[in-house]
C-alpha cells in the first residue's frame, strides 16, 4: 500500500494503455511472444485522414463490447487482466506455502487474500466491526471533542473527515517533508456535483444511498432519511467553499507556509494540538495550509452546524469507508451507488478479482518483489534505460532549437532535464512490513491495521529529509509517472509489457507507445504545471517574463483546440486537460525525433506494408483504443484530467507535421488542422 498524500491531486500520472493481443509461446525461450501490431484490429476502410483513431482501433472496438463488470474497457485494461493473473499466480504460491513463517510477507499475503475470500465470516459479522466507532462517536456530547475523534478516523483510514492531512515535500525546500492539511475528499466525485441545478437527480440518489447504508448499519428507515439529508446538507456546506478542480492543479495557489498558531487563528473552534496528537503527528512547528479560505470558512461551518448533524457525517464517513469489506448486502449498496448508478457498471467484478486488487494495494511490495522476480527481466530494464537516454537528448535537443524561448530559460531547462532521477522497474530498497500484522480472522481488521502502518509511515516522515528512493507506485501497477517535487520519472515494471513495451517488436512501434509514454512523462516537467519547479524540485520561477508569457500564449491554442473537441454532445475542458495535453503533444514529438536517431529509422523499411513513420503512428493510435459507456465518458470529461482517448489520438496527432506527412492527410480533411492553428509548444 503506498501512502496517501493529502493533496495527491498534484501528483499527475498518464494512465497507460495496454494490451490485448494474442500470445505466441516460443519453444526455444519459453517467453511469450507478442505481434508489434495486430493488423487485425485496424479498419482500413477508414480514411485514416477522416478518423485515425478509428482507422487504428474500429475493428477492436466492435469487437471487444465493454465486460458487464466495466464502466470502460480498454487496451489498458487488457494489459491489467493478464498482470491480475501473474499477480494471482503469486498469491496462488502463498495460498500453497502452509509453513510460512509468521510475519513473512508470503504469510501475509496469504491471511489477508484468506481473510477477503472468507465471506461466510464476513457476511457473518455483518457491520459489527464498526460498532466500536460508532460508540466514539456517539460518546461524543460537545463539539471540543471533534479534533481527537477526527484525528481517530483519518488515523484508521475512513477517508479525510473534515479535512485531509498528511506529509508532502515542502514546496519550496523540497529536501524537506513537512504537515500539510488541505480540503476533503467528498462522498460525490465532484464538488461541481453538490452545487449545480442539473445534477439534483444524483444528489436525491445519493441521499436514498446515504440512508439505505444507514439502514444497513443499524438505523431505522426514518432516521436514516433523515440522517441522509444531514449527510448532504454537511457536505455541500464542505463544498461550497472547497477549491473547484482546476484551481488545485495550479500549485501556486496550493502553497501557503503558515505557523500551527496561525492555523489556530484561522479556526479557534477547532484544537488543532489535540487533532495533531490524535494522529500521532511528530512535534513540528510550520506547516502548509493547501487550502486556508477553506479552513477560515470550515470554523464558521463546524460553528453553525449542530453536533448532531456533524456526528451524522462522521459516522457516514465511517461506513462509507468500510463498506467494500464488510457484508455483501453493504457490498452490494455500495456497488449500486457508486459504480451502478454513476458509471453503467453492470456487475460487479467477481470477489477474487476484487480481493486480489487489495492484496495487491495493501502489500503491494510484497508482492512487487516477487512479481519482479517471475516477470521482469533485466534485459528489458536496460533496453528501457537506453530508450530513455535517447528521448532525453531528443528532448535536449528540442529545448535547444526552440525558437520562441530565450538562452537563458533554455539553459536552465536543459539543467532540469539533465537532472531528472529514472526509475525503471523496481525499487532499490524494498518496502519493510515487519510492523504490519496480518491475520486470517478478519478482511476488515488487516485493512484498519494496513490504513495505520500506512498512517504512521506517513506521519514519520515529517520534519524529515525526502526519502528520494521511495515509489509511489507498486512494481506490478500498469502506469507511469512524473513527480515535479523530486523531478523524476518512473515507470514500473508493470508497464514494460507489450504493447507498451515489446522487445520483440521494430523501434518504429516500441518508440510510438512507450518512446511516447517516457516523452509524455518528460515533458510533464515542463507542462503549465510541472514548469513550475525547478531542478531540485522547488516551487520556483526559473523562467524569465518573457517566456513566461510567450509560454502562456502558446498553451491557449492547445485549450481551445481541445475545447472544440466533442464527444457524444460533450465538450472537453481544454484548461482542466491541459497539462496531461501538453505533455502527450510533446511525448509525441520527442518520441518522434530520438526514433529517427535509429538504424532503423534511416534505413525507412516497411513491414506489413506500412513504412517505419506509419507504424510509429499506428502504434500510437493502437494503445489508446477504448470502448466507455455514455455515463462514465460524462463523468471523466467533467473530473479527469486526461482527456478521452479519441482526442489523445486525433487532436494531439493533429498538430504533428510528420503524422502529415506520414499519411498524406489532405487540406480539408477532418484530422486537418491548418498549420496556424496547430498548437507548438515543445
Amino acid at each position: 500500500m503506498k501512502k496517501t498524500n493529502a493533496i495527491a491531486i498534484l501528483f499527475l500520472c498518464i494512465m497507460a494503455a495496454g494490451c490485448g493481443q494474442k500470445a505466441v509461446e516460443t519453444t526455444q525461450s519459453k517467453r511469450e511472444v507478442f505481434p508489434a501490431i495486430e493488423l487485425s484490429n485496424m479498419d482500413t476502410t477508414i480514411n485514416p485522414a477522416d478518423d485515425f483513431f478509428r482507422y487504428c482501433n474500429n475493428n477492436w472496438l466492435k469487437n471487444n463490447p465493454i465486460p458487464e463488470t466495466y464502466s470502460t474497457y480498454s487496451a489498458f485494461h487488457e494489459i491489467g487482466e493478464r498482470t491480475e493473473l501473474q499477480i494471482q499466480e503469486i498469491i496462488d504460491e502463498a495460498l500453497q506455502d502452509k509453513d510460512a513463517k509468521q510475519g513473512s510477507n508470503v504469510q501475509k499475503i496469504r491471511d489477508f487474500y484468506n481473510a477477503g475470500m472468507d465471506t461466510a465470516a464476513i457476511n457473518e459479522r455483518g457491520y459489527s466491526e464498526l460498532l466500536p466507532y460508532f460508540e466514539k462517536i456517539d460518546q461524543v456530547n460537545d463539539k471540543s471533542q471533534l479534533p481527537e475523534l477526527v484525528g481517530l478516523l483519518q488515523y484508521d483510514g475512513f477517508g479525510w473527515p473534515l479535512f485531509q492531512a498528511g506529509s508532502y515535500a515542502d514546496f519550496k525546500n523540497a529536501e524537506r517533508a513537512i504537515m500539510i492539511v488541505f480540503q476533503p475528499e467528498l462522498g460525490l466525485p465532484d464538488r461541481d456535483l453538490y452545487l449545480v441545478e442539473e445534477t439534483q437527480e444524483m444528489r436525491d440518489k445519493y441521499v436514498e444511498h446515504i440512508a439505505n447504508m444507514f439502514q444497513l448499519t443499524g438505523t431505522d428507515s426514518t432516521l436514516a432519511t433523515q440522517k441522509a439529508q444531514h449527510v448532504l446538507a454537511f457536505e455541500t456546506e464542505l463544498a461550497k467553499f472547497s477549491m473547484p478542480l482546476e484551481e488545485c492543479l495550479d500549485p501556486t495557489k496550493l502553497y501557503h507556509l503558515k505557523s500551527r498558531q496561525e492555523l489556530q487563528t484561522s479556526m479557534p473552534v477547532f484544537n488543532w494540538d489535540n487533532f495533531f496528537d490524535a494522529t500521532g503527528a511528530p512535534a513540528f512547528d510550520s506547516l502548509n495550509v493547501g487550502s486556508p479560505d477553506y479552513f477560515t470558512a470550515l470554523n464558521g461551518i463546524i460553528q453553525n452546524t449542530d453536533l448532531g448533524t456533524i456526528k451524522d457525517y462522521l459516522r457516514w464517513m465511517v461506513i462509507n469507508y468500510s463498506a467494500p469489506s464488510l457484508s455483501e448486502d453493504l457490498v452490494t449498496e455500495d456497488f449500486n451507488f457508486f459504480k451502478k448508478y454513476l458509471y453503467d457498471v453492470e456487475e460487479q467484478n467477481p470477489r477474487w478479482r476484487r480481493v486480489l486488487n487489495k492484496t495487491s494495494d495493501y502489500l503491494g511490495e510484497a508482492i512487487g518483489q516477487l512479481y519482479v522476480e517471475k516477470y521482469f527481466s533485466a534485459e528489458a530494464k536496460e533496453r528501457m534505460l537506453n530508450l530513455v537516454g535517447n528521448l532525453r537528448m531528443a528532448l535536449r535537443e528540442r529545448i535547444k532549437n526552440l525558437d520562441w524561448m530565450s538562452d537563458e530559460t533554455k539553459a536552465r531547462a536543459i539543467h532540469k532535464l539533465d537532472c531528472y532521477n529514472v526509475k525503471i522497474g523496481y525499487p532499490d530498497k524494498w518496502l519493510d512490513y515487519s510492523s504490519y500484522e496480518v491475520t486470517p480472522d478478519s478482511y476488515f481488521m488487516n485493512i484498519r491495521r494496513g490504513k495505520r502502518f500506512d498512517h504512521e509511515r506517513d506521519m514519520a516522515k515529517i520534519g524529515k529529509p525526502v526519502d528520494k528512493g521511495e515509489w509511489d507506485m507498486n512494481p506490478q501497477e500498469v502506469n507511469a509517472y512524473y513527480n515535479p517535487e523530486l523531478n523524476e520519472i518512473v515507470f514500473p515494471a508493470g508497464i514494460l509489457q507489450p504493447p507498451f513495451f515489446n522487445m520483440d517488436a521494430d523501434d518504429a512501434v516500441n518508440y510510438g507507445s512507450i518512446g511516447v509514454t517516457i516523452g509524455h512523462e518528460m515533458t510533464h516537467g515542463f507542462d503549465n504545471m510541472g514548469r513550475m519547479y525547478d531542478e531540485k524540485g522547488n516551487l520556483n520561477n526559473w523562467w524569465t517574463d518573457e517566456d513566461d508569457a510567450k509560454f502562456t500564449e502558446r498553451t491557449k491554442q492547445l485549450v481551445k483546440l481541445f475545447d472544440e473537441f466533442e464527444l457524444n454532445g460533450l465538450h472537453i475542458n481544454g484548461k482542466l486537460t491541459l497539462g496531461e495535453n501538453i505533455a502527450d503533444l510533446g511525448g509525441l514529438n520527442v518520441a518522434w525525433d530520438a526514433y529517427q536517431m535509429t538504424d532503423e529509422a534511416k534505413a525507412n523499411k516497411s513491414i506489413d506494408g506500412f513504412t517505419p513513420a506509419q507504424r510509429f503512428f499506428i502504434s500510437y493510435g493502437t494503445t489508446w483504443r477504448r470502448n466507455m459507456r455514455d455515463k462514465a465518458l460524462e463523468r471523466r470529461i467533467k473530473e479527469d484530467v486526461h482527456s478521452p482517448a479519441e482526442a489523445r489520438v486525433n487532436r494531439a496527432l493533429g498538430s504533428m507535421p510528420h503524422f502529415y506527412e506520414a499519411f498524406d492527410i489532405p487540406e480539408g480533411s477532418k484530422m486537418y488542422i491548418a498549420p496556424e492553428e496547430r498548437a507548438a509548444i515543445w
